[in-house]
């Protein structure tokens, strides 16, 4: 069975939008296979001869009904009891449609990508609010972020939102907050790297960086996952400032937060 991806999506409706490249049309009981990678759990959908065309055919697979659990799936097409998995020459990414994507209110988030083999794969994680982060940097002696705010269901447009920017470290109970700006989906926020030193000046350690913004019930962590990088703990590096003969550094969790490391 020639069958090959050529476009995939997932829809801001959750629907799994696939273009193929395909030998002839799909027989009647051809199923769309999805298993999940860890877990060995399987979904299937009928596909039936969806394209008119023998070199093309377009399908639109609604996710929600399947009820697939947070991981990675990785997609078959079944024909007979045979299964075979479904090449993908589409990198599935998309910085601006993941950014409209992450704009409404969801519990789950879907995301169709390649597999480095190139196969077709779907990452599902939870979709709860968050604060993506897209520039890191120091600058006249404070430490600045900006980025977006994601699954908060606020719409991105020139509309002003009070919100304070926090820092606590956890082993000492130290805190610190600061004002940032919020226009619609947008955050920027600053603090002065003096007043991170000067909040806890005996110790050294690693402050979690928060974001309160009125009319978003949850507080909003800092992360970045709304990308195509894994693993960010070890492949990103930001560049570091010194304050006083202390190194300021920040870095990301294996869980892709942010975080401000001081001293060490």
């Amino acid at each position: 069975m020639g069958v090959v991806v050529t476009d995939a999506e997932v829809t801001l409706a959750d629907v799994l939008s696939l273009r193929l490249a395909i030998d002839e049309p799909l027989e009647d009981g051809t199923e769309l296979v999805l298993r999940h990678r860890t877990t060995g759990v399987e979904r299937d959908v009928l596909l039936g001869s969806p394209g008119a065309r023998a070199r093309e055919a377009t399908l639109a697979v609604s996710l929600a009904p399947l009820e697939l659990s947070t991981g990675r799936w990785d997609a078959y097409l079944r024909r007979d009891g045979k299964r075979s998995r479904l090449r993908s020459v589409d990198p599935g990414f998309s910085l601006d449609h993941l950014d409209a994507y992450a704009l409404c209110r969801r519990t789950l988030a879907y995301r169709s990508y390649r597999t480095r083999n190139g196969f077709l794969a779907l990452k599902i994680s939870d979709a709860e609010p968050v604060a993506e982060v897209r520039s890191i940097w120091f600058r006249e002696g404070r430490f600045e972020v900006m980025g977006l705010l994601a699954f908060t269901g606020l719409e991105d447009d020139d509309s002003r939102h009070e919100a304070v920017m926090t820092l606590e470290r956890r082993q000492t109970g130290a805190h610190l907050k600061s004002t940032a700006t919020v226009q619609g989906v947008r955050f920027h926020a600053a603090v002065s790297l003096v007043d991170v030193l000067a909040a806890d000046p005996d110790g050294s350690g690693t402050w979690e960086p928060a974001l309160h913004v009125d009319g978003v019930p949850a507080t909003l962590r800092l992360g970045a996952r709304l990308d195509d990088v894994d693993g960010k703990r070890r492949r990103l590096h930001y560049p570091s400032a010194r304050v006083d003969g202390v190194l300021i550094k920040p870095c990301y969790t294996a869980d892709d937060e942010l975080r401000i490391e001081v001293g060490g």
